[in-house]
């Protein structure tokens, strides 16, 4: 058992609910060690029933990669932790090489909680990361914050972060630092891996982690902590603000179409209104990120000042007298495209087909298909909504249109769903509010609870 005096192990992990499991990402470096065994001290205590995996991934970019996996191993083992090392295979890439080896870590990461019916994922990152990571963003923004998705970067990583929409990535050290992790692994005479790229001034990270050695560095490290405590709970008010904005004066009368009210104009909190257009644009046009800010606000001032017909991030806005209007634009659509399985297509709707014969294609229902559809007496202009139709995914054969699921007798062949385009695949707590509106205006697939009881992530 570890010997913690405070018991560290109660307050990191108190508020965290493990009755689907939980797996710990185990590097060998000193952080997840700890991580690990204050995890599997406090399972111990609190529910030994509770099925654990720790998970190495080998990202295979250093000789000794293997190794320090299989130390992990051993380690695993005289604790009696399952433990699974997933390799990272293919092509890397020869420039982002530390964000591609992050989006490879959380994918190997999340497909070993799914096998395991799992959906909380645990990683190691501790507060000095927390300051790395808030300083690096600080420093490209060359200071100025408060500007867009610096400004919001400055929150740093959040709390929890949900992975494709299924499995939380839980980060329970944040306010941890790593001299009391070390301290733990000391008194149990554990040892860690010390990964040379850490030192290696090549990448952004080592080099904001040399320039906080020195005399001035602790400092640094508490006013950058302190600064994204305080980003954090402003980003999440604004994202609760934007979340309400969208419930009060966000309606979609066709799929594909978004209607906002124009008293979203002059509802009084413009930089939330600001922020749900932006979310709400991205989501339209099936972009990963938030358009940015400054053109974004530019829209919105030009709304303001009267009607307007304009593209931003793959999207129409259109004010009318009916509304103010967003769709996907027509131009640069997916190609017609075998349809199997699962997929994502235009960044806007996952498709599932129930069928193995390989004749269908996936293609946009397109404006001829649109102009035959019947419209309804509303005040949605019947126009927008036909355009908005034209852009959806529709299933052909042979070059003939068999219809637009939700509009004729497809449904039971292919099952379309909307999905929040620019939290589809990362989604953080901070964000959560504003996404689960969003997910409940486009009929998209409801995000999973926080794995938090009784506590907010923000």
């Amino acid at each position: 058992m570890l010997d913690t005096e405070p018991d560290l192990s109660t307050r990191i992990f108190s508020h965290i609910d493990f009755t689907s499991g939980a797996v710990a990402a185990v590097s060998g470096g000193s952080d997840s060690t700890a991580l690990l065994l204050l995890l599997k001290h406090h399972l111990d205590r609190t529910a030994p029933a509770t099925k654990l995996l720790a998970v190495t991934i080998d990202h295979g970019l250093r000789p000794g990669s293997a190794a320090e996996a299989q130390a992990v191993a051993k380690l695993c083992a005289t604790y009696g932790i399952p433990h699974r090392i997933l390799a990272w295979s293919g092509p890397k890439p020869s420039t982002g090489l530390p964000a591609a080896a992050r989006e490879a870590r959380y994918r190997l990461l999340a497909e070993a909680a799914q096998a395991e019916g799992i959906g909380l994922i645990l990683t190691g990152h501790t507060a000095d990361d927390q300051a790395e990571t808030v300083l690096m963003r600080h420093a490209r923004d060359g200071g100025r914050g408060h500007a867009g998705m610096a400004g919001r970067g400055l929150a740093g990583m959040a709390p929890a972060t949900l992975y494709d929409w299924r499995s939380w990535i839980v980060r329970p050290l944040l306010r941890l630092r790593r001299a009391a992790l070390r301290d733990v692994l000391r008194r149990q005479n554990v040892d860690w891996a010390e990964d040379p790229t850490n030192a290696d001034e090549a990448f952004e990270r080592p080099r904001m982690r040399a320039a906080l050695a020195d005399g001035n560095g602790a400092r640094r490290i508490d006013d950058a902590l302190a600064l994204a405590a305080h980003e954090g709970r402003a980003r999440s008010q604004l994202g609760l603000a934007a979340a309400s904005l969208i419930g009060d004066f966000a309606t979609q009368p066709a799929c594909g179409l978004i209607r906002l009210d124009p008293g979203l104009l002059s509802a009084g909190d413009e930089r939330a209104a600001v922020y749900a257009l932006r979310i709400l644009l991205a989501t339209t046009g099936g972009i990963a990120f938030l358009p940015d800010q400054a053109r974004s606000e530019a829209v919105f001032g030009r709304l303001k000042a009267g009607f307007l017909c304009a593209t931003l991030s793959r999207t129409v806005v259109d004010f009318r007298r009916a509304g103010i209007f967003l769709r996907r634009e027509a131009r640069n659509l997916p190609a017609a495209a075998a349809a199997t399985g699962s997929a994502l297509w235009d960044g806007r709707r996952h498709i599932t087909l129930n069928d193995s014969s390989g004749a269908l294609l996936i293609a946009p229902f397109g404006k001829a298909a649109a102009k035959r559809l019947a419209m309804g007496e509303g005040k949605t202009p019947p126009s927008l909504m036909r355009a908005a139709l034209a852009t959806e995914p529709a299933l052909w054969q042979a070059g003939e249109c068999l219809g637009l699921p939700g509009h004729g007798g497809v449904s039971a062949m292919v099952e379309v769903r909307p999905v929040v385009a620019p939290f589809a695949r990362f989604l953080p707590s901070f964000d959560l509010a504003p996404a689960q509106a969003v997910a409940g205006l486009i009929g998209a697939a409801p995000v999973p609870p926080l794995p938090f009881s009784g506590h907010s992530a923000g």
